[in-house]
């Protein structure tokens, strides 16, 4: 069982994150200050419907809500494409069959696209990478698919 001050912090985090007051979040989920205040000091669970809108609102899983996972996104974000052939599932499925060191690669990688965001180097490099694995990795994708 979860500890109720965990999920309270989890909620006052969030909140604090987006630049919200306790009556401006206790407005918005339609409940009191002062129940709001009693999720986020662990005096006791918002009820489900109320957990629930406070995902939705910010965009987190009820599971991250509850502390069962450290992964804030939920699980639709998955589907969402990230590029108009790859979506974040495919994306995620490929990673996850690549060895540490590999795994090493991409992150430096990602590491470095981050650090020369809107530069043309790493925009150029993005666009040749893609020109030049998107038909192998499409079909690796369709392949993925059609064992499902």
């Amino acid at each position: 069982m979860h500890n109720t001050d965990q999920i309270g912090s989890i909620i006052a985090r969030l909140r604090t994150e987006k630049g919200l007051k306790q009556n401006q979040l206790s407005a918005m989920l339609n409940i009191s200050p002062g129940n709001l205040s009693n999720y986020e000091h662990g005096v006791y669970w918002p009820a489900l419907d109320t957990l629930c809108m406070i995902a939705d609102l910010f965009n987190v899983s009820t599971d991250f809500l509850l502390g069962r996972t450290g992964y804030r996104c939920p699980p639709e974000a998955l589907s969402a494409y990230v590029t108009p052939d790859y979506t974040m599932h495919q994306i995620v499925n490929t990673l996850l069959e690549l060895d540490t060191g590999s795994l090493d690669a991409v992150v430096k990688y990602a590491e470095f696209l981050k650090s020369k965001k809107g530069s043309t180097v790493a925009e150029n490099s993005g666009k040749k990478l893609s020109r030049r694995s998107a038909a192998p990795r499409r079909k690796a994708a369709q392949s993925d698919s059609s064992r499902s």
